[in-house]
């Protein structure tokens, strides 16, 4: 127990040694709470709506002050001018440099207080009227734009500044002098609530960024983990190509050399052990697809099995036309099969997003590249816009990017959508 008691009061002394020294760095700052970050509201964006009104009520605020200042406290015409608009002239100060305005208007303060005590007038209180509500706009900045332990530092050193230069403020204060204070700190509370709804929204926005990233690179990690299960097909089977061949060629000559064989059976050999790893990678990407066995070893459809792709979706409503240029040849798999997905996603993202509308289907093949371009029609009524860019379009700018393509999609000035792809040929062969 006394070691616990020596380590509170230990740590209590380091603390009240350390006040002065965060005080001064606290309260002997001209330095705000930096603006939100772009498309963030915050206080910073209200700035500009405030100074015009807050102007206007200043200079009433101002008269008042001076009024006061010479009528009930005594005051000479000037010294009251020169502290009633300094006073004033504080809470538009408050708004961008908020601690030297709080310096300016607890010092004015002092100043009256110690004025009215010069001048015999010792029922007044430290704070006019016009003073209270200038000191509360200040401390409600201070407690907006900055932290809240400056904030409570700040009415803090208000509060008792003010009941020492009040008459019997700490042993007996008056009614006015608790109203004073009321006030004081209720402004506090208020501006500290709203900066931190303000700090609350803030990083509520910044989660939701941080959430809609992670949601995007999983979206791509899927996607490329897809396109590798596909590619995984393509590549076992030519590995088992390889390996068929490389055993049915000794028969293919007569007499082969006892060279021939051993490179012929090393050849073998590795497209095995190659296609053994392949299944095994397969297998472990494949570990948690729902599809059936038949389903997953179905061969990968290539631009052969377009004709039957364009019947099922005439079949779901769509209306679709197909526009083959050049001379259909052979293309390596790999292509094939990247050309089919993205006019498959093309179709599924305008029966989804484009219900009703006519869609055009071009394939090119050139000489060193094939092209994919799928464009639909205006839809009858403007679909919502999409919230993220989705698993299609993901897909099909990956699958491209993987050939050393060129993927290209974008609204039509007839208010359609298209999609372009060139894929080359001689990267992928």
């Amino acid at each position: 127990m006394r070691r616990q008691w020596a380590g509170a009061g230990a740590l209590l002394t380091g603390r009240l040694k350390a006040l002065p020294r965060t005080l001064g760095h606290d309260l002997w700052t001209t330095a705000v709470e930096p603006p939100p970050r772009p498309g963030r509201p915050g206080l910073h964006d209200w700035l500009p709506a405030l100074l015009v009104p807050l102007v206007v009520c200043t200079v009433p605020i101002a008269a008042f002050s001076i009024n006061t200042l010479v009528w009930q406290y005594e005051l000479d015409t000037w010294d009251a001018v020169f502290l009633g608009g300094i006073q004033s002239a504080a809470l538009i100060a408050a708004l961008y440099r908020p601690v030297p305005a709080w310096w300016v208007v607890t010092t004015v303060m002092i100043i009256v207080a110690l004025t009215a005590k010069f001048r015999a007038v010792d029922s007044m209180l430290p704070w006019t009227g016009p003073g209270i509500v200038v000191q509360a706009g200040v401390l409600l900045m201070v407690a907006l734009r900055l932290r809240p332990r400056i904030a409570v530092e700040a009415l803090t050193l208000s509060v008792l500044a003010g009941l020492a230069c009040a008459p019997y403020g700490f042993t007996d204060p008056t009614a006015d002098t608790r109203v004073a204070v009321a006030v004081l700190t209720t402004a506090v509370v208020v501006g500290a609530a709203l900066r931190g709804r303000q700090v609350a929204r803030t990083e509520l926005v910044a989660q939701e960024e941080r959430t809609a990233e992670e949601r995007n690179r999983r979206t791509l990690l899927e996607e490329r983990n897809r396109i590798a299960r596909e590619l995984h097909d393509v590549v076992a089977h030519h590995m088992s190509v390889i390996s068929i061949q490389a055993q049915v060629a000794p028969h293919l000559v007569e007499n082969p050399s006892d060279e021939l064989k051993e490179n012929l059976a090393g050849i073998r050999e590795n497209a095995v052990d190659a296609l053994t790893e392949l299944r095994r990678v397969l297998g472990v990407l494949r570990s948690e697809d729902a599809l059936s066995a038949e389903a997953r070893h179905t061969p990968q459809p290539t631009l052969d099995r377009l004709p039957e792709l364009l019947d099922n979706v005439r079949g779901a409503g769509l209306r679709v036309t197909a526009d083959i240029t050049g001379t259909p040849r052979p293309i390596p798999p790999g292509v094939g099969l990247s050309a089919f997905r993205i006019v498959q996603e093309s179709l599924s993202n305008t029966m989804r997003h484009a219900p009703g509308t006519a869609v055009r289907v071009g394939i090119g093949y050139l000489p060193n590249c094939v092209t994919v371009r799928v464009t639909n029609t205006a839809p009858d009524t403007p679909a919502p816009p999409p919230r993220d860019i989705g698993h299609g379009l993901l897909g099909m700018r990956e699958r491209t990017t993987m050939l050393a393509g060129e993927f290209i999609n974008g609204p039509t000035p007839d208010g359609g959508y298209e999609v372009v792809a060139i894929l080359p040929l001689e990267e992928s062969v």
